[in-house]
């Protein structure tokens, strides 16, 4: 039981949490706001998302009426302006530039005239665009991606555009005259105000001159109001805590002290809270948030001295800037100087905010970093989602960060070394470095051979910093390199806390091979035990070959084919595929054009069925099996996983239209506010396979981690641990395994629960028990 004074200052932490999770949300909705992006607030984005469809209706009642010779002279002057657009992407963008006016703070800014002219420039920006795709497609792709993402705002996206396409002398475009764009604007104004009666227009008269403005009406300021109350409810920040969090049951919330009040966070997420899970799930959760953490401060002195350098290495990228050309001494007189000053400097002010952004994850990160470096232990709070997968409820400070989040992190009860530690340590700082498929004697022979780079790194990280920047996972091989140095090398430390790391060999088709008791499959994914770890991913890159393009063929190896062999488990299609081969052979750079790509493509998939053709016939059967259970009036598929945790598929079709806009990007119509009464075949027959695995990957977890008493951390289907717990751990793993397929018919198990007609495809010829040699089943 913790003290009092602990709990207490718990509670203040959680109470700060809320208030600044408040001041941020007002905070940003403010900001944006002030800058007349109203529509991309909280209340902005709910707003448009209720008026889309009103406005859409009315203005596809217009066209109706028009064809009917019912409607007026004045719409009928400005209709040819709208035949390039369709209803849906006029309506976005009105509804958009009224929400940024509206509630914009500059003078001025809701005035009718301002927004009429507004929404009326807006549109005719989205149909030049859609002139110059239309004339110059390849052209326009090339300047948006080359300008585009240096750009400061619309304004200056449609003015570099317009530039550059009459400088390659495309065809023109006859612009509209401030007339129709008013008149257009008025019209898509008036739109918004009939159909939905949030907005109105009302005189201001000061002194002899009357103004009209656009302000919200009462009703829409109470649905604001609410919107923004709602938002709050749910604005609190996450971090760790500073006491072990409350044990979750499946009546009472955990984690967070005020969570059993504010019910912010759930045992489930997106589940089914009449479930009942059972008891070695929620034994588990309740296990993994007890283990408590510590910063490393030799990671976090590194960590401040790069961000006050503005310096970046990996995944962690303090703000960079970049300075501003100095003003040339002609600049008043030379207008050529003067033209030249402002591109440079404007080309230097948009990097700087893309370097911002860019640092964002980092900058927050450092702000969680300087509130708990002083704090000798804390704790993370974690909770499901539906197929029994754990997550931390914080976002930052957690095992499953980034390359430079996991390195802050060491467990706060250290273990005394031992040979065995000192063994794992050495497979760490190899691993992190590249070293990762390699042998296990590999890695501790490289590591051996590396005591004066880990020596030189450990010593002076700053001054060596290109000797650990360019690792595999530069800060993780940092923080290894230290506790290896002073462990081991210098051994002035005899006590570890290091956060070692062992993962599953493409875990998806780890779980199919013991499904389908398929050996084949289990030999290529380190099930059955081996000299050294094998690689799917070679043997993949091999078999397909001889089938792709003689262009691509040398460059086929297991970096290519890696990202689709790990997805088709979970039910890639080919157009994702497409995507992962394009950019693996973008980085040797290979450019590949769309016919060879797509024959790459067939050629990878066609080899997957001829090295796993098991586990592909196990999701086949699983998707014609599911696609029956759902036709023969099934709602919703729940299957038990052998931990006990239960897992509820609901999949409901909802009425959903996208589009996708030149300037503002992509919009959302929901014109169902909520689910259908119609299953969604098409998304069970994906989705069951992928969650099938990931169910049983969560379920050998909660069963290795309840086996298991020493500091344990997760990221799914890897598993973290001291190390002088590591060989005790992947122990346990593998003696999991084998009881979860050796012990257990789980595809026939699986197959009742669904209502399958059909028996599984199981081959039967791979022993599980076989896993228990195994050393490269986590590695």
């Amino acid at each position: 039981m913790p003290e009092p004074n602990l709990i207490e200052e718990q509670i203040q932490l959680e109470r700060d949490q809320i208030k600044q999770g408040l001041k941020r949300l007002r905070d940003n909705t403010l900001n944006l706001e002030n800058k007349n992006y109203s529509s991309a607030t909280i209340y902005g984005i709910a707003t448009i998302d209720s008026l889309l469809p009103l406005v859409v209706e009315r203005i596809n009642d217009t066209h109706t009426r028009l064809k009917e010779r019912k409607n007026g002279v004045a719409f009928k002057e400005i209709q040819q302006y709208l035949t390039g657009l369709e209803p849906l992407a006029a309506a976005a963008i009105a509804c958009k530039i009224a929400l940024d006016k509206v509630f914009g703070y500059k003078d001025n800014s809701n005035q009718v005239t301002n927004v009429c002219v507004a929404i009326g420039n807006a549109v005719e920006d989205e149909c030049q665009l859609r002139h110059y795709e239309e004339h110059a497609p390849g052209l326009l792709n090339i300047l948006k991606k080359n300008y585009w993402h240096r750009a400061c705002g619309t304004q200056q996206k449609i003015r570099s555009i317009q530039t550059l396409m009459n400088r390659y002398e495309v065809k023109r475009w006859t612009a509209w005259g401030t007339s129709n764009r008013v008149k257009l604007g008025s019209w898509l104004l008036d739109c918004i105000l009939e159909s939905s009666g949030w907005f109105e227009k009302t005189q201001v008269r000061v002194g002899r001159k009357t103004t009209l403005y656009v302000v919200p009406t009462s009703a829409f300021l109470d649905i604001k109001d609410e919107v923004m109350a709602n938002a709050e409810l749910f604005s609190p920040l996450t971090w760790p805590m500073l006491i072990p969090p409350n044990d979750w049951t499946n009546h009472t919330p955990g984690g967070y002290l005020l969570n059993e009040v504010m019910r912010g966070h759930e045992l489930v997420r997106r589940g089914n809270d009449c479930l009942i899970q059972g008891e070695t799930p929620m034994a588990f959760l309740n296990q993994i948030q007890k283990v408590a953490y510590t910063l490393n401060p030799f990671v976090v002195e590194v960590a401040e001295v790069l961000m006050e350098r503005g310096i970046g290495v990996g995944k962690f990228r303090p703000i960079m800037e970049h300075e501003l050309p100095p003003k040339p001494v002609d600049i008043a007189d030379n207008k050529e100087s003067r033209q030249a000053y402002r591109r440079t400097a404007a080309e230097a002010m948009n990097r700087n905010a893309q370097e911002f952004k860019r640092s964002c994850r980092t900058r927050m990160t450092m702000e969680a970093v300087a509130r708990f470096k002083d704090v000798c232990k804390f704790y993370i709070p974690w909770s499901f989602d539906y197929r029994g997968r754990t997550y931390p409820i914080p976002a930052f400070l957690t095992p499953q960060d980034t390359d430079f989040g996991k390195s802050l992190l060491k467990f706060a009860r250290e273990a005394f070394m031992t040979p065995e530690a000192e063994t794992w340590l050495a497979i760490q700082v190899a691993t992190t470095y590249g070293l990762d498929k390699s042998t296990m004697s590999e890695r501790i022979a490289w590591t051996r051979d590396n005591y004066t780079l880990i020596s030189r790194i450990a010593k002076d990280p700053i001054g060596c910093l290109p000797d650990w920047e360019g690792a595999e996972e530069p800060w993780q091989f940092l923080a290894a390199c230290e506790e290896y140095y002073h462990c081991v090398i210098l051994c002035d430390r005899n006590y570890t806390a290091l956060m070692v790391a062992t993962d599953a060999t493409c875990s998806g088709l780890q779980i199919l091979a013991g499904l389908a008791r398929d050996k084949k499959t289990a030999q290529l994914v380190n099930v059955v035990p081996s000299d050294k770890p094998q690689d799917a991913y070679a043997v993949v890159a091999e078999a397909a070959k001889p089938n792709c393009p003689k262009t691509i063929q040398p460059f086929m190896d297991r970096k290519v084919v890696k990202r689709t062999v790990m997805t088709v488990p979970y039910n890639a299609k080919p157009f994702s595929n497409r995507a992962y081969i394009r950019e693996a052979l973008k980085e040797k750079d290979i450019v590949v054009d769309k016919d060879d790509l797509t024959l790459t493509v067939r050629a990878v998939r066609d080899a997957m069925h001829r090295v796993v053709p098991g586990c592909l016939n196990v999701m086949k059967w699983i998707e014609d099996e599911v696609s029956k259970t759902i036709k023969h009036g099934a709602a919703e598929l729940e299957w038990c996983t052998p931990s006990g945790f239960i897992v509820h598929q609901r999949l409901m079709k909802k009425k959903v239209e996208r589009l996708n806009l030149q300037l503002l990007g992509r919009c959302t119509l929901n014109v169902a506010t909520d689910e259908t009464n119609k299953v969604d075949i098409s998304r069970h027959k994906a989705a069951t396979a992928p969650n099938l695995i990931h169910s049983l990957d969560a379920s050998l977890l909660h069963l290795s981690a309840v086996k298991f008493n020493a500091p344990l951390a997760l990221i799914h289907d890897s598993v973290l641990a001291r190390a002088t717990d590591m060989s005790q751990l992947s122990s346990v793993v593998r003696e999991t395994y084998m009881y979860l397929f050796a012990e257990h018919d789980y595809l026939t198990s699986f197959a009742q629960q669904i209502g399958a007609k059909e028996e599984p495809p199981i081959i039967g010829d791979l022993e599980p028990s076989s896993v228990i040699e195994s050393t490269y089943f986590f590695c």
